[in-house]
Order: C-alpha cells, then sequence, then structure tokens
C-alpha cells in the first residue's frame, strides 16, 4: 500500500535516513537462474533507508494488514530453497543474499555505499497476528532484522506531533490527533 509505505517512508527520514521509496533491484539473467526462478520480475523493495552514520542500508518491507489477521510469525519463520509466499526476502536465504549483493553492488557503482555498507532487512506491520508479536520479536532478534511493530509505528507516528509545521498529511494528522485527544 503506497500510502502505508509512504508514512514508513517519513518515519525513518524523521530518523535521520535517505529514502527510496518501491525500490527496483535490477538482477542479471544470470543472478535470476541463481535464485532458482530465472523468470522472475525485478524485485521491489518496499523503502529502502540509509543512514551515513551507521554506513548501513535497511531493507524495509511495509506490510499494513490493517483489515486482516495480520503478520504471522509462522509465515516468516518458514525458509525455502527458492522464493514462495508474501515474505520471499525473509524466507529464502538464497534470494534474500543475491537480492542483497546486487543492491550493494549498484549502490557502490552510483557512489551511494563503500566496501563497509551493510544491508539489514526490516518489516514495518501496521498489524501483528494475534499473540505472535513476541515470537516475531524474538526470530527478528535471532536474525539480527528490523521490526517495527505496530505500537512502535505508532509511538514514531505520535512524535510528529511534536515537530516544527511542515504541509505533509502524516504529520497535519498526527497533529490534529494528539492535540484533540480527549
Amino acid at each position: 500500500m503506497d500510502s502505508f509505505e509512504a508514512l514508513v517512508r517519513l518515519l525513518l527520514e524523521k530518523d535521520g535516513h535517505w529514502t527510496r521509496q518501491s525500490e527496483k533491484v535490477n538482477l542479471s539473467k544470470i543472478e535470476k537462474c541463481a535464485t532458482g526462478k530465472p523468470s522472475i520480475p525485478r524485485p521491489e523493495i518496499d523503502v529502502v533507508a540509509f543512514r551515513p552514520s551507521d554506513n548501513k542500508i535497511i531493507a524495509m518491507e511495509v506490510k499494513s494488514l490493517l483489515d486482516s489477521p495480520g503478520v504471522k510469525a509462522d509465515h516468516l519463520a518458514k525458509e525455502f530453497e527458492t522464493t514462495e509466499g508474501n515474505y520471499k526476502l525473509f524466507t529464502c536465504k538464497n534470494y534474500r543474499e543475491i537480492v542483497f549483493q546486487r543492491m550493494l553492488h549498484d549502490y557502490r557503482k552510483e557512489g551511494l555505499a563503500d566496501a563497509n555498507t551493510q544491508i539489514q532487512l526490516g518489516l514495518a506491520a501496521g498489524k501483528i497476528y494475534s499473540k505472535d508479536e513476541p515470537r516475531l520479536t524474538l526470530l527478528f532478534h535471532e536474525r539480527d532484522w528490523l521490526l517495527w511493530s505496530p505500537s512502535l509505528l505508532a509511538k514514531k507516528a505520535t512524535a510528529l506531533s511534536e515537530i516544527g509545521y511542515e504541509n505533509d498529511p502524516f504529520v497535519l494528522l498526527a497533529k490534529l490527533l494528539v492535540r484533540n485527544t480527549l
């Protein structure tokens, strides 16, 4: 969902990151074959964020799932040899490594990364299934992934109400909601 991606992008920018939304990764034919699915379309990362002081790129997948059961831990804990399902970067290590190697190669070529730049996979989830949040938190910690849970997203969005005036719909909405809560 573009609007939710735009919100996550803004929150990353407010945390000091440079961002790109809907970033396509241009895998070569050889790289596509190496994923086990030679005819896959170009991978797309919902939001890519980079903070120079960290020298780390965050490849953030964004799932609102607000009117659904939410992100399920079982869907992210699975591991596949080839890409499957809605969480390909999380569930297929080979695919993830190929995509991230290509991203780093291309960013280095553009002067946007150096030999020490690392990529961290992340997920911004608008809703997490029932009682799966502790399990997801542990899984993400074990795999060195970044999880922005619904409660963390709400805190970050609420913090938008504290910044100076900006003609941004998310900032304006945060100010209205926080200042007019009974």
